[in-house]
């Protein structure tokens, strides 16, 4: 296919999104989660063949890996295996079981007798996701986006192609009674170029993958942009901190699944405790084959790699770690806002005070107490899954699920009133009365 060809088949798929969106928006609540039952029903029917078309992924992927050009991150990424296709199920099954973020009222408000004012929630439109390498990511999107009311464009990494094909067919055949167009798959570089500067049929672009990525993504397009450059989260081990449980946390943080956003990168440690700490969390680190950097006060204690200027900046997104020790908690607080990226950062102390000075002082989404930065998740935080983790403060932030693919819109039920009732010197004055529990509903004011 030609790019113009390219072109026009992906403006054409964003039109189809377009109409799609529409009709989806008045999709009713039990449409939506029916159809979101038999995606998870037929991603269980086709595990052979995704599993099939994984394998095929994986060699290629292990080709390059050999070749240097890929990390074994990504492999693991990329992988899927009898586990991961029950719990990508599951995932959307809980999506199923979330409560309709459509037609809530969020806010009610008398104007006048007989002039009502509501803010409902409602689906964005048409939202386009890119994204690299987890296969997982294209379910996690489209049921979100079917469960908000949402039609999505979806654009997988090429090292996950035959994957991403099955698991977007799987979706598609599963939801014939969704209108035509809801779901769309681009595969085409040049169909991303294009993708992006539809601003007139994208509502929302959702870009998930490498900082190096997702600043492309952010610098080519005009449509807003819901995502986060880099995962650059700490961990801070206070002079008040159990220290045993701080052992145990550190490691979580870092090993338990290392090639991911919310995995720690750098750990602060007080002055104070360094000498106890630091020798117990290196000894478990070696366990795992973890690469340890430190700066010069953690090297008068430990016998690590010294740490650069460039590493404090670092996503490693393997089992590497950099290690500071800081004077206290403000020491920490300034090392988080000059270093980190505004993903995730947790604070291990068993002092509230200092735990709030910390949680307070740091700018970023998620901000944990005694807890590991893997929390940092939308299933885990109860939201079904997530579309991505959002850094910026506009719109929404930290694990992006239901709510984030929402907006609202005002609705004013009236009763033949005019603006100029309000207007001149014998105005009628505004009410301006709070309605508590209230739901809009069309006509409301039709004859009670």
């Amino acid at each position: 296919m030609s790019e113009t060809e390219v072109e026009r088949d992906t403006e054409a798929l964003a039109r189809a999104a377009d109409r799609a969106a529409l009709r989806l928006a008045n999709a009713d609540a039990e449409t939506r989660t029916d159809a979101l039952r038999s995606i998870a029903d037929a991603i269980r029917d086709r595990e052979a063949a995704i599993l099939a078309a994984n394998a095929n992924d994986v060699a290629e992927a292990e080709t390059m890996l050999d070749r240097g050009e890929y990390t074994q991150a990504l492999v693991d990424r990329l992988t899927l295996d009898e586990t991961k296709i029950e719990s990508i199920a599951s995932m959307v099954e809980s999506v199923a079981e979330q409560d309709d973020p459509l037609g809530e009222t969020l806010a009610a408000r008398e104007l006048d007798a007989d002039l009502e004012l509501y803010r409902v929630s409602v689906p964005i439109g048409v939202v386009a996701a890119v994204f690299e390498s987890r296969p997982d990511a294209l379910v996690q999107i489209a049921a979100l986006a079917l469960k908000s009311g949402n039609a999505v464009v979806l654009k997988g990494g090429s090292e996950a192609a035959a994957s991403n094909r099955v698991l977007y067919e799987t979706i598609v055949e599963a939801t014939p009674e969704l209108p035509d167009g809801w779901a769309a798959l681009i595969e085409a570089h040049e169909a991303v170029d294009r993708l992006l500067e539809l601003d007139d049929r994208v509502d929302l672009v959702m870009p998930r993958g490498s900082s190096a990525f997702v600043s492309h993504v952010q610098d080519a397009t005009q449509i807003p942009v819901l995502g986060h450059t880099e995962g650059v989260c700490h961990v801070y081990v206070d002079e008040a901190a159990d220290v045993d449980e701080a052992v145990d946390v550190a490691y979580d943080a870092k090993v338990q699944y290392p090639a991911v956003c919310n995995a720690v990168e750098t750990l602060l440690v007080h002055e104070s405790v360094a000498a106890e700490f630091l020798p117990a969390v290196v000894e478990r680190y070696a366990t795992a084959g973890v690469t340890l950097r430190g700066d010069e006060r953690t090297r008068e204690v430990v016998d690590v790699d010294p740490a650069t200027d460039a590493d404090w900046d670092a996503e490693y997104g393997d089992l590497e770690l950099s290690i500071a020790v800081v004077d206290g908690v403000y020491d920490a607080v300034d090392h988080v806002n000059e270093h980190g990226s505004k993903h995730t950062e947790s604070i291990l102390t068993e002092d509230p005070d200092t735990a709030e000075t910390f949680m307070t002082g740091v700018d970023a989404a998620s901000v944990f107490h005694n807890a590991s930065t893997r929390f940092a998740d939308g299933y885990r935080y109860g939201l079904g899954a997530e579309v991505g983790i959002s850094t910026g403060k506009v719109h929404a932030r930290g694990p992006v699920g239901l709510d984030g693919l929402t907006t609202y819109k005002y609705y004013l039920e009236g009763d033949g009133h005019l603006v100029a009732s309000y207007a001149g010197t014998d105005a009628t004055p505004f009410t301006h009365r709070e309605l508590a529990d209230v739901e809009w509903t069309p006509g409301r004011l039709s004859p009670r």
